[in-house]
C-alpha cells in the first residue's frame, strides 16, 4: 500500500509544472564561498538553491521564503511569532541551520526560530535534504538550511535599498553595500522589519458581535552585518563574517483574558576564516565566537524576566590533499566550548571535540563517489560513530541517479540536560540511519527531481510527566519516516515574453514505531507552486501553498487536528529607469482571504497588502 502511494505521488507530480529555483552551482566558482563542503562533497544528495529574484518576491522572514518555495513544513504560532520547522517528518531540533559553514542551532533548545532570520541578509540560501551530521554535526537529520554571505573579488561598488510598507503598519527596510576590488571585498548590511500585527481574526467574534483582533502581537527584528575578505595572495584568502540581530516580540494572546507577555531574542555571530591552496594541498581554518540570549517577560508591565544565554567558541581545521587526479582526501578536526547559563538551568559548560575524514572520488566526468566518517568526544554524552556514503552517476544529459546512506545524530540540549527541575543528565543522543535514492531528469527547459527516502530514528528525546507537575526528558521513542519529494520546473522566453513555473511537493509518513501513529504536526502532504510572467519592464507572479491536515495529539485523535489549508499570493512590479535600476511593486497576500492556522488557536492573517520600492545605485 505504501509503495502504491509513493508511485501515485510521483505520477501526480509529473502532471504539474512545479519546481525549485536552482542556480548553476558552477556560478559559485566566481565568488568566495565559506561553506565549500556543501557543493563539493554532496553530489549524492538534493540541494535546492534559492536565487536573488526568488528571495525578492517573498516577505522578509526566512519562514515565508522557505514555506512557499521548499518542501519544509512550518509550525508558526501566529504571524511573525515563533516559527519552527519539520523536514522529512522530523522534529524542529532535527534540522540544522548552517551560517557560512557553522551550525547555529540554539544550544539551549536545539532548534532555530526561522522568524528571527531576515532572508535578504544573505547572498545565497540553500536547502539540503537528508542527513548531514558528518559535515555539520548535531541536528542535521532531516536536512539542513544554509545561509551564506558570498564575497566577490572584482572592481565594483553597489548599493541596494528596499523599502516596504504593508497592512497592519508593517514596515521594512533593507540596505546592502558591496565594495570590492581584485584584493578586497566588503559587504555591509542593515535590515529592520516591524509590525503592529493587529489583524482581524477571520470569522471570529466576541460578545455582541465584536470582531476579534490579533492582540499583543507587535514585533520588530533588527539586524546588522559586516563581511570583509582580503586576498593575501592569489591562492590565499582571509575573511571575517559578522552578524548581530535582535527580535523583540510581544506574544499574541490565545484568549483576551490572558496576561500580555513578551519575548526578546538576540544573537551575535563572528567567524574568522583563512583558506589557502598550494599544489595538491589545501587548508581551511575557522575560528568562531557565537552568543545567543533570550528574555521572557511573563507580564510586559513588569521589569521581571527569566532568561537564558549561551556563549560558544568554535575552532575548525580542514586539510585537503589531492591524492591522485580522481581522489581527494579531507581530514577535519574541530573543537567547541559552550557555556550556558540561565534562570532555569544554572551555569554549565560543554566541551566537544571531533575528527572526521572525507573521501571524494571522481571516477570520470559522469560518476562521483563520496565517503565520510566522524567521531565526537564530549563531556556530556557518548557520541555514536557517524558515516555517510554516497554516489552520483549521470547516465546521460537526460538522467542522473543519486544514492546516499548515512548515520546522523542530535545531541541533548542544555534544557534537556540541566533544566531545573526535570533535566536528565543521563540522556543519550538521538540517532538515525537514513537512505535515499534521487532521480534527476532534464529535457530541454524542463527539470524533474524525484527522491524517495527512509529514515530510522532511535532514542528520540521526549519530555514526559514524572512526579506531580514535574516533566523530564527521556529517550523513549523510535520513529520511522519515509516518503517522497518532487521538484519540477520549466522556464522559457519568447521574444520579450518570459515565463517560469516552479514548485515542490512532499509526501511524508512519520510514525511512532510503538504506537503506529503519525507524529503530530507532520502533514502527509505539502505542495507549493509559483508562476511568473514578465514582458519588458512589467512582471506578475503568483504563489500557491498547500498544507495538508496535521494531528495535534500523539494519539492521532481525529477530533484534534488542524485542517488543511491553501494560501495564494499575487504580485505585480514595474522596473522603471532611475539610477542604475529601480523597481516598484505591489503584493496581495492571502488573496482569497483563507481562514487558516498552523498551530491551534493561533489564527493567521487574512487578505493583506504590501508595497515596495527597490533602488540599485
Amino acid at each position: 500500500m505504501t509503495l502504491r502511494k509513493l508511485i501515485l505521488a510521483f505520477f501526480v507530480l509529473m502532471c504539474q509544472f512545479v519546481s525549485a529555483q536552482n542556480d548553476s552551482i558552477n556560478k559559485l566558482k566566481e565568488v568566495i564561498v565559506s561553506d565549500r563542503t556543501l557543493y563539493s562533497s554532496n553530489k549524492s544528495q538534493s540541494i535546492q538553491i534559492l536565487n536573488d529574484s526568488v528571495i525578492g518576491k517573498n516577505q522578509s522572514t526566512l519562514t515565508n521564503l522557505l514555506n512557499y518555495n521548499s518542501v519544509l513544513y512550518f509550525k508558526e504560532y501566529g504571524r511573525g511569532m515563533t516559527s519552527t520547522v519539520s523536514f522529512r517528518g522530523t522534529t524542529a531540533s532535527q534540522t540544522a541551520v548552517v551560517w557560512n559553514g557553522i551550525n547555529v542551532n540554539s544550544l539551549l533548545n536545539g532548534s532555530a526560530d526561522f522568524n528571527t532570520f531576515t532572508s535578504s541578509d544573505f547572498s545565497a540560501i540553500s536547502v539540503k535534504a537528508g542527513g548531514g551530521s558528518v559535515s555539520y554535526g548535531s541536528g542535521a537529520i532531516g536536512g539542513s538550511v544554509h545561509l551564506n554571505n558570498n564575497l566577490v573579488f572584482k572592481d565594483k561598488f553597489e548599493n541596494d535599498l528596499r523599502l516596504d510598507y504593508g497592512s497592519f503598519n508593517t514596515i521594512g527596510a533593507n540596505y546592502k553595500m558591496n565594495l570590492s576590488s581584485q584584493k578586497w571585498s566588503t559587504q555591509i548590511g542593515f535590515s529592520r522589519n516591524s509590525s503592529d500585527n493587529d489583524y482581524d481574526y477571520i470569522g471570529l467574534y466576541t460578545w455582541k458581535g465584536v470582531q476579534r483582533k490579533n492582540e499583543n502581537g507587535q514585533y520588530a527584528t533588527t539586524s546588522l552585518s559586516a563581511n570583509v575578505g582580503y586576498k593575501i595572495k592569489p591562492n590565499a584568502v582571509l575573511t571575517l563574517y559578522s552578524q548581530s540581530s535582535n527580535t523583540d516580540r510581544n506574544l499574541s494572546l490565545v484568549s483576551e483574558s490572558d496576561s500580555k507577555t513578551k519575548y526578546i531574542n538576540t544573537f551575535s555571530r563572528n567567524l574568522l576564516e583563512y583558506s589557502e591552496t598550494e599544489g595538491r594541498f589545501s587548508s581551511n581554518y575557522k575560528a568562531a565566537y557565537l552568543t545567543e540570549q533570550y528574555q521572557y517577560f511573563a507580564d510586559i508591565e513588569s521589569n521581571y524576566f527569566t532568561f537564558g544565554k549561551s556563549e560558544s567558541f568554535i575552532a575548525k581545521m580542514d586539510f585537503g590533499y589531492q591524492l591522485i587526479e580522481s581522489i581527494k582526501l579531507n581530514g577535519i578536526v574541530d573543537y567547541s566550548s559552550t557555556k550556558g547559563f540561565g534562570t532555569s538551568f544554572g551555569d554549565n559548560t560543554r566541551h566537544i571535540g571531533a575528527v572526521a575524514l572525507k573521501v571524494v572520488e571522481k571516477a570520470n566526468s559522469k560518476w562521483q563517489n563520496e565517503l565520510g566518517f566522524r567521531k565526537e568526544a564530549s563531556s556530556d554524552y557518548d557520541s555514536p560513530f557517524l558515516f555517510s556514503l554516497g554516489s552520483s552517476y549521470a547516465f546521460s544529459s537526460f538522467y542522473n541517479l543519486k544514492i546516499n546512506f548515512s548515520r546522523n545524530f542530535r545531541i541533548p540540549t542544555f534544557n534537556d540536560l540541566y533544566w531545573e527541575e526535570g533535566g536528565n543528565p543521563d540522556l543519550k543522543p538521538e540517532s538515525s540511519y537514513q537512505t535515499e535514492i534521487g532521480n534527476v531528469f532534464k529535457y530541454k527547459k524542463i527539470t524533474l527531481s524525484e527522491t524517495i527516502y527512509y529514515n530510522k530514528i532511535d532514542d528520540l528525546i521526549r519530555w514526559i510527566p514524572m512526579n506531580g507537575d514535574v516533566w523530564s526528558p527521556e529517550n523513549t521513542d523510535r520513529v520511522n519516516t519515509y516518503g517522497s519529494e518532487t521538484i519540477l520546473g520549466w522556464a522559457n522566453s519568447y521574444g520579450k515574453n518570459s515565463f517560469a513555473i516552479n514548485g515542490t511537493y512532499a509526501y511524508t509518513i512519520s510514525k511512532n514505531v510503538e504506537t503506529g501513529k503519525q507524529l503530530f504536526f507532520v502533514p502527509y502532504h505539502k505542495a507549493t507552486a509559483s508562476l511568473a510572467y514578465s514582458y519588458g519592464k512589467f512582471s506578475v507572479d503568483y504563489q500557491y501553498l498547500y498544507n495538508g491536515f496535521v494531528y495535534t495529539r500523539s494519539d492521532n485523535d481525529p477530533n484534534e487536528i488542524i485542517d488543511a489549508y491553501q494560501v495564494s499570493n499575487v504580485g505585480l512590479s514595474y522596473d522603471f529607469k532611475f539610477l542604475e535600476s529601480s523597481k516598484i511593486g505591489f503584493q496581495v497576500l492571502n488573496v482569497f482571504n483563507e481562514k487558516y492556522e498552523s498551530v491551534e488557536d493561533r489564527p493567521m492573517a487574512g487578505r493583506n497588502f504590501n508595497m515596495y520600492i527597490t533602488l540599485k545605485f
